[in-house]
């Protein structure tokens, strides 16, 4: 029997991998996906999946001052792994628990570095490491990717005009879709993208475990089906400007960054899917991302949140001036209170942002007293913060917001992923842990796998979400991106879109409103963000008095988990047309869908149900919503696994229901 066990291990080794003089073929482990590792010259790989190349031969490497680490490759020795499963408990994500299973080529080149290489099932990555004693100056990372085919891809470009410092954003902007040869050539995109291959197969270029590195972004050359990966040069020289004290770049050096001798680089990932509808739930990111360096995050604590910036502090019908006093934020906590909401966000203002001192309150407020307030009706608060202002001071703020009884920190304004903003990133991140305070990180760079690393980091915004609607035009297709946004960045990680505007609006009738402001689309859309989207920390962006106009909309949102979630499947969908998703807590569904502007008709089949009978509460568009959004109908009515429901989604519309069993 040990005999067999042997010849069988040796039959497999032979299936999932060769190795030749100048090339190493690495399998995944159901056998679809062949990476081929080239180490003859310059070291580089390409990528077939069913044999149908998806990459041609695309070379990687690291410059260094004095020679190029990958040119010429030269290999010592190849260890191997294969079969190689993980099972991995994640803390606030879209599973409770998941497992992965990889092929592993570790190949230790000659001159102290090495490249490893995994192929999964749904995607391959590859890391470069050093061993050397002595720092190194890395110049740049070459990264070229090259395809057989003009493929379409869709991609988020830098908003930052050419000219000026592109790599210093916040990256958030709508998905362009063009051919590879017809990419912008002077801007450059952001992580994720995605590229069509054909026939639903599509690749997505995502970055993972990335510490104390830069972001890779892309460009295209306007002429080849190729991309190259790009980086922001490290900081020469940082100046604070107003009107939020926030330090900004003002000069770069001519390398990307500064390493230790002996350390790992990022994971760079294509994840590689057959369908659309698989998209959403690839957890490579997360699975290669450093494991839990906080211990115990039983304190972590997620939900919704009762916030006041989006809708500009705007409740009214009250005896009092609304805004930043103690009136409001008392009414804040009341509304949060009642409908049974975890926290209420002071978003910027709680201090003065002009001048950069997060440890003195507004002497409008008394934020111990807020504090005491709010514990005493169950509620937590969360204070916003600029992300180098909380750098500055640190340790201190950590202890006094702590020892006041602050849950965490909305961290906005980094604006940046290069070497000096990542860094900044996982010290806040380690030093919050340490004081028990959880993060919402805002104007950040799309999310690596950090929440996996420091799970008390619960959201990221790198996100096209609802604050944009104060102030862009229809021109924007709100609509479009949310049901392309989940496919493609949700691939990354969780979302803080900030949904929930009970002020809806037709293409026709949408207006940019700052102090009022209303959303693209019908009620029901709104309603299914809290579905659709990964969002273990999800914001009420309305207030409180139209909240409570629209309490069986509220009570409905409320109703809608967004911790403990067990499983997630994605029911139906195509990328950039629409979206069903399915979140499972204990024995409970909850479906949420979304369409773009064109109206469609979704028969929801119950098959995903165990045995017996379920109550459903579904909220879907009125027959009227395609010109009087905020219209709709809810139904209650009871399924079982052989059911199935026939929903029309209006122009710009959704529905939500929720899935209890009897």
């Amino acid at each position: 029997m040990k005999l067999l066990h042997f010849f069988l291990f040796i039959a497999m080794v032979c299936l999932s991998a060769k190795v030749t003089a100048n090339q190493v073929t690495l399998k995944s482990p159901n056998g679809n996906l062949e990476l081929n590792i080239y180490t003859n010259g310059q070291l580089a790989y390409s990528l077939k999946h069913n044999n149908r190349v998806l990459l041609d031969k695309s070379p990687i490497g690291l410059v260094l001052d004095d020679r190029t680490l990958g040119n010429p490759a030269k290999v010592s020795r190849i260890s191997r792994r294969f079969s190689v499963k993980e099972s991995i408990v994640s803390s606030n994500y879209r599973f409770a628990s998941f497992c992965v299973v990889y092929n592993e080529f570790n190949l230790k080149m000659k001159g102290n570095y090495g490249v490893v290489f995994r192929v999964y099932d749904d995607g391959i990555a590859y890391r470069f490491y050093t061993l050397g004693k002595q720092p190194l100056i890395i110049k740049d990372e070459i990264a070229r990717m090259n395809f057989p085919e003009n493929y379409d891809t869709y991609m988020a470009y830098s908003t930052v005009k050419p000219g000026k410092d592109q790599y210093a954003m916040a990256f958030q902007n709508i998905y362009t879709k063009a051919t590879l040869k017809d990419v912008e050539t002077d801007n450059i995109a952001f992580l994720p993208i995605t590229l069509d291959c054909g026939n639903g197969l599509k690749m997505t270029l995502l970055e993972s475990d990335l510490e104390s590195y830069p972001g890779m972004f892309v460009k295209g050359d306007g002429k080849s089906c190729s991309l190259q990966g790009t980086f922001a040069r490290y900081p020469a020289e940082m100046k604070s400007f107003p009107p939020r004290a926030m330090k900004r770049v003002v000069q770069r050096t001519d390398y990307i960054a500064k390493a230790e001798g002996a350390r790992n680089y990022p994971w760079r990932i294509w994840a590689v899917t057959e369908k659309d509808t698989e998209m959403p739930v690839n957890n490579l990111v997360y699975a290669l991302a450093s494991p839990n360096r906080i211990g115990d995050c039983s304190w972590v604590k997620s939900g919704k949140v009762a916030w006041e910036w989006w809708n500009d502090w705007g409740i009214s019908g009250v005896d009092f001036k609304a805004g930043i006093n103690m009136d409001t934020y008392r009414h804040y906590i009341d509304f949060a209170a009642e409908n049974d909401i975890e926290f209420v966000v002071l978003d910027e203002g709680w201090y003065n942002p002009k001048k950069g001192d997060m440890l003195t309150v507004v002497p409008e407020l008394d934020l111990e007293e807020l504090v005491r307030y709010g514990k005493s009706k169950g509620v937590d608060l969360i204070l916003w913060t600029v992300f180098n202002v909380l750098d500055d001071q640190l340790e201190e703020a950590c202890k006094k917001y702590s020892e006041m009884g602050i849950s965490g920190f909305k961290v906005d304004f980094l604006d940046r992923d290069d070497q000096t903003a990542v860094e900044m990133a996982y010290r806040i991140a380690e030093v919050t842990a340490k004081y028990k305070l959880t993060l919402d990180l805002h104007g950040f760079y799309k999310p690596t796998g950090m929440n996996r690393t420091y799970p008390n980091i619960i959201n990221f915004e790198a996100v096209f979400g609802m604050e944009e609607m104060k102030w862009s035009t229809v021109k924007k297709d709100m609509m479009e991106y949310d049901v392309t946004m989940p496919y493609i960045r949700m691939m990354a990680g969780p979302v803080d879109y900030t949904p929930g505007a009970m002020r809806n609006a037709s293409k026709k009738d949408f207006k940019d409103i700052y102090y009022n402001p209303m959303s693209q689309g019908t009620r029901c859309h709104q309603l299914a963000a809290y579905v659709v989207h990964d969002s273990p920390l999800t914001m009420l962006a309305d207030n409180p008095t139209v909240y409570r106009k629209e309490q069986e909309c509220t009570d409905f949102i409320v109703s809608i988990p967004n911790k403990g979630i067990e499983e997630t499947r994605v029911l139906q969908g195509k990328l950039g047309e629409f979206v069903v998703i399915g979140r499972r807590v204990g024995t409970s569904w909850y479906v949420g869908g979304m369409t773009d502007w064109i109206t469609r008709e979704v028969v929801l089949d119950f098959g995903f149900l165990d045995g017996g009978a379920y109550d459903v509460i579904l909220f879907r568009d009125g027959i009227n919503a395609d010109k009087q959004a905020q219209d709709y109908k809810k139904e209650r009515f009871t399924v079982t696994a052989s059911s199935s429901k026939k929903i029309c989604m209006a122009s710009g519309g959704g529905f939500a229901m929720s899935i209890v069993k009897k």
